[in-house]
C-alpha cells in the first residue's frame, strides 16, 4: 500500500543524486499502487525504461493505466531510427504510429515496457490519449499524474522529466502530494486528478485530440503475446544487481525495494503453484533422501513411549521436520494425518504452514487473529469426522495465545482425543500459567513436544508439569545437542567474543539501592530467593531496566561495528539484538506469570533508533533497517537481508523462536536479558548452514556490575553472576577460539572468586 508500504522523505520532495532519488519513487509507487495517471510530454524510449522498474508488479497488483501523451518522439529516438534506417533521410519529427521501427532499436528494457503495455492493451486495462496543442506548433510537456491504491492517492509535479538523462544524469526534482498527510495536501492531490480528468475526458480546449487506434494495434502486433509471470521474470532480470550495477550507488539504492517487490511476488506466485501441485500428491517426506538417520531413531523412540516424546534439539537441526515425519509415518500406516500444531508467533503459523505442504499436507486450517474465518473451516473438519472418520486427514495449526481462549479449546476438544497428534513447538510455552491450567483438559494421547530448550528458568514445577505431560519424566524422549548438530555438519562452526560492560557510576548507585532490597528476599543457604511476589517481581525488573540501558554498551557496539567494517569492508549479513525496552509499572499488580515485563514503547523506540543511528554513523553508506513486532513487511525484510540488499537488522526479541535466516554471519547480543533459552535461540540463528558461509561470528556484551565484597548483597550478586557465567561458559567452549574468550572473563572470576569449570 501506498501509505504503508513506500518509504517517504519527510519533505516529500525527490532530487537526482541525494538519498531520495526520483526514480526510486517511480519504482516503489509502481510497485504498491493499482491505478496510474500519467501526462507526460515527451513519449522516449528512455522514459520507457524509467517506468520499466517495477511495472510487471504493477500489473500483478491489479494495476490500471491512463495516459496522456504527445504526438512527437524525443530527439534521442528520433536520430536512433534514422540510423537504423537511412542516415541521409531527415524528418522533422515521428509519430507515435511507427512502433514497429521503434521496436528494433529499444533496448531490452524498453522491450519489457512495451510488452508490458501490450500486456494491459489485450486485458483492457489501459486507455490512451494523444494529444497535440491547438493552433500551436508546439507540444504538450505536461510532467505530473497520479498513482492511487484502494485508500490513498499520490499525486507528483515537478521539472522530472521522464528520460534517463533526467532521473539519473541531470539534476532534477519532483515533489510528492500525499492525501493522508494534511487537508492542503488532499487538495493538491485532488486538483492534479482534476486537471488530469480535464484533459483525459476530453475536455480540455487547448488540445487536439489524436486517434490512438493505430498506436494500440501496433503495440499488439509488434510485441508478442506473454503472460504476467514471463513480465515478473522479465522485470527481475532487469533489477538484477548485475543490470543495475552501472548506475549511481544512489539510484542503485532507489531500485533495491522494487527489486525486493518483484521478487516476492515471484516467489508468492511459485509457492501458489507449489500449493496447487501438491494438493494432487500424496503426502511424502520434502527430500528424496529420506529422513535424517537421528530423524528416524527421535520417531522411533516415540513410538516406543507410547506415542509421546519430548524432543530436545538444537535450533537448526530440523525440529520441524522430525515431528512432521512422525505425523507421516501414522499416515503411512493408517492412511489419514490429524495434527494440532501449537506455536507462539503468527509467523510460526505461517512457516509450519510451509514446511506442511512440503510434505503435501494440504488441508491446513490456521487459527489466529490474523485469520477470523478458522470456525468454518474446523465445523467442516468435525462433519468429516462425524461422516468419513478414516478419510479426514487435517492439520490445524494454532497460536498458543488462540489455543487456550475458551471457545477454541472446547472446539479443539471435541476432536478425535485417540487418533490425533498434538505437536507443541518451542514447547515450554506449555509451562506457562494459562496453558498450565489447561494441560489435565487436553485429550489427545499422540504428544509431541519441541524445543532447544524445555527446561522453564526458575520454574522447576512448571518444568517437571511440562516433562510429565509429554512423558518424559526422567529424561528427554530424544536429544539432538548443538555439539553434536556443530560435528556433523548440520550447524555453522563460530568464533565467540565476550565483552564485559560495566556500569557508570550513577547506574551503579542505582543498582545497589535496588540490590540492598533484594538482598532482603534472597535466600543465601538455598541461593534463591525465599518467595516470589509481585513486589520480587518488581525489584527484579528494575534491576533489569539498568542493565538494559546501560550506556557503555553503545561505545562496545560502536568498536565492534568499526573493526567489522574496517575489517571485511561492508556490515553484509549482520544482525543486532538491542536491549528491550522493558520497564517495571509499579501501579501494575497484574504481573503475568509467564511475560513479567510492561512494554515501554518510546523507550523501545529510543533504544533500538539509536543503535540503529550508531551503524550508520560508523558507515553511511550500509543499509540497516530496524526489525520489531511493528514491522509490517517482515518477509520483505529479511528476504532483502538475505539477499545481501539490506546489510544490517537491528532486532527487538523478533529474531528468536523460529525465524530462519540462514545467511547471517555475525550476530551482536546487546539485549543482556539473563535468559538462557533466548541466548540459546539467538546463537541458533546465526549458525544456520549457508553455502556461502565458513564461520560464524558471535559478539556477546555481558554486563557485570561490581558489587563491593563488604554489601549484603555481595553473596547473592555472586551467586546470579554465577548462572551468567554458565551462559557464557556454554557459548565459549563450543567456540572455535573457545581459550581465548574465556580469558576475557579473568579479571570477573577473579573479582568474584567464580571458576568457569
Amino acid at each position: 500500500m501506498l501509505k504503508n508500504d513506500v518509504k517517504w522523505p519527510n519533505s516529500r520532495r525527490y532530487k537526482s543524486h541525494g538519498e531520495w532519488e526520483p526514480i526510486g519513487f517511480f519504482s516503489n509507487c509502481l510497485c504498491n499502487a493499482t491505478r496510474f495517471d500519467l501526462k507526460l510530454g515527451f513519449f522516449s524510449s528512455s522514459a520507457i525504461n524509467i517506468l520499466s522498474d517495477g511495472f510487471a508488479t504493477f500489473l500483478y497488483n491489479g494495476g490500471r493505466m491512463r495516459l496522456i501523451i504527445n504526438d512527437i518522439l524525443s530527439e534521442q529516438d528520433k536520430y536512433a531510427l534514422l540510423q537504423a534506417k537511412n542516415e541521409h533521410y531527415i524528418i522533422p519529427a515521428l509519430p507515435l504510429t511507427d512502433l514497429v521501427s521503434l521496436k528494433e532499436i529499444l533496448s531490452e528494457r524498453g522491450r519489457h515496457f512495451f510488452d508490458c503495455i501490450a500486456w494491459l492493451i489485450k486485458n483492457e486495462r489501459i486507455q490512451i490519449k494523444i494529444i497535440s496543442p491547438k493552433g500551436s506548433n508546439g507540444i504538450s510537456h505536461t510532467k505530473c499524474g497520479l498513482f492511487a491504491d484502494a485508500t490513498n492517492k499520490v499525486a507528483f509535479d515537478g521539472s522530472c522529466n521522464f528520460s534517463r538523462t533526467a532521473l539519473i544524469e541531470n539534476c532534477e526534482s519532483i515533489t510528492a502530494f500525499c492525501d493522508w498527510d494534511s487537508p492542503s495536501d488532499k487538495f493538491k492531490v485532488e486538483d492534479v486528478e482534476d486537471d488530469f480528468l480535464q484533459t483525459f475526458l476530453e475536455k480540455d480546449d487547448t488540445v487536439e485530440y489524436l486517434d490512438a487506434t493505430e498506436i494500440r494495434t501496433n503495440i499488439l502486433s509488434a510485441f508478442p503475446d506473454k503472460e504476467l509471470n514471463d513480465l515478473l521474470k522479465d522485470e527481475a532480470k532487469l533489477l538484477s544487481d548485475q543490470s543495475i550495477s552501472n548506475l549511481p550507488l544512489s539510484v542503485q539504492r532507489a531500485l533495491q525495494r522494487a527489486k525486493n517487490k518483484v521478487n516476492n511476488v515471484i516467489k508468492h506466485i511459485e509457492d501458489e503453484r507449489i500449493k496447487a501441485y501438491t494438493e494432487k500428491t500424496e503426502p511424502h517426506f520434502p527430500y528424496s533422501s529420506g529422513p535424517r538417520d537421528y530423524q528416524v531413531q527421535a520417531f522411533e523412540n516415540w513410538k516406543n513411549n507410547k506415542q509421546k516424546g519430548l524432543f530436545a534439539m538444537a535450533t537448526g537441526t530440523g525440529k520441524t521436520l522430525t515431528s512432521l515425519n512422525c505425523l507421516l509415518q501414522i499416515y503411512n500406516k493408517s492412511g489419514y494425518y490429524k495434527a494440532i500444531i501449537l506455536v507462539p508467533t503468527i509467523t510460526l503459523v505461517e512457516q509450519w504452514e510451509v514446511e506442511c505442504r512440503k510434505f503435501y499436507f494440504n488441508n491446513i486450517v490456521k487459527v489466529c487473529s490474523k485469520y477470523p474465518s478458522w470456525q468454518s473451516e474446523i465445523d467442516r473438519i468435525k462433519l468429516k469426522e462425524t461422516i468419513d472418520p478414516d478419510n479426514a486427514s487435517y492439520v490445524i495449526i494454532s497460536t498458543y495465545a488462540s489455543f487456550v481462549r475458551d471457545k477454541v479449546f472446547k472446539e479443539f476438544a471435541t476432536l478425535p482425543k485417540k487418533r490425533l497428534l498434538l505437536i507443541a513447538d518451542e514447547a515450554h510455552n506449555m509451562g506457562s500459567g494459562r496453558i498450565l491450567d489447561k494441560l489435565d483438559g487436553i485429550p489427545f494421547l499422540r504428544r509431541i513436544g519441541l524445543s532447544a530448550t524445555p527446561e522453564r528458568q526458575f520454574d522447576d514445577a512448571g518444568t517437571a508439569r511440562l516433562y510429565e505431560f509429554f512423558g518424559a519424566s526422567d529424561k528427554f524422549t530424544f536429544e539432538y545437542t548443538m555439539q553434536e548438530a556443530i560435528d556433523n555438519g548440520f550447524l555453522c562452526r563460530y568464533y565467540y567474543y565476550p565483552h564485559i560492560v560495566r556500569l557508570t557510576d550513577a547506574e551503579m548507585a542505582e543498582y545497589m539501592k535496588i540490590s540492598l532490597k533484594l538482598a532482603k528476599m534472597y535466600n543465601n543457604s538455598r541461593k534463591d530467593f525465599k518467595k516470589s511476589d509481585d513486589i520480587l517481581k518488581i525489584l527484579l525488573l528494575k534491576r533489569k531496566h539498568i542493565i538494559h540501558k546501560a550506556i557503555n554498551k553503545e561505545k562496545v557496539f560502536r568498536s565492534i561495528i568499526h573493526d567489522r567494517f574496517v575489517e571485511k569492508g561492508d556490515l553484509k549479513y549482520t544482525l543486532v539484538y538491542v536491549p528491550e525496552g522493558n520497564r517495571p509499572d509499579d501501579n501494575n499488580s497484574d504481573i503475568y506469570d509467564d511475560i513479567d515485563i510492561v512494554q515501554d514503547d518510546d523507550f523501545s523506540n529510543h533504544i533500538i533508533d539509536k543503535f540503529t543511528r550508531i551503524v550508520q554513523e560508523v558507515s553511511p553508506t550500509t543499509t540497516v533497517k530496524k526489525f520489531t513486532s511493528d514491522s509490517t513487511n517482515r518477509d520483505e525484510i529479511l528476504t532483502a537481508f538475505a539477499n545481501g540488499d539490506l546489510e544490517v537488522l537491528t532486532s527487538m526479541k523478533c529474531l528468536d523462536e523460529g525465524v530462519d535466516i540462514p545467511r547471517s554471519e555475525l550476530a551482536i547480543f546487546c539485549a543482556s536479558t539473563g535468559n538462557p533459552r533466548q541466548f540459546i535461540q539467538r546463537r541458533g540463528r546465526i549458525l544456520r548452514t549457508h553455502k556461502d558461509k565458513k564461520f560464524a561470528y558471535i559478539h556477546d556484551l555481558v554486563v557485570v556490575p561490581e558489587v563491593s565484597s563488604a554489601a549484603e548483597s555481595f553473596n547473592m550478586e555472586r551467586n546470579l553472576l554465577a548462572g551468567e557465567i554458565r551462559r557464557v561458559k556454554d557459548f565459549a567452549l563450543l567456540s572455535e577460539n573457545a581459550y581465548s574468550s574465556v580469558q576475557e572473563l579473568d579479571d570477573i572470576l577473579e573479582y568474584y572468586n567464580l571458576s568457569i569449570f
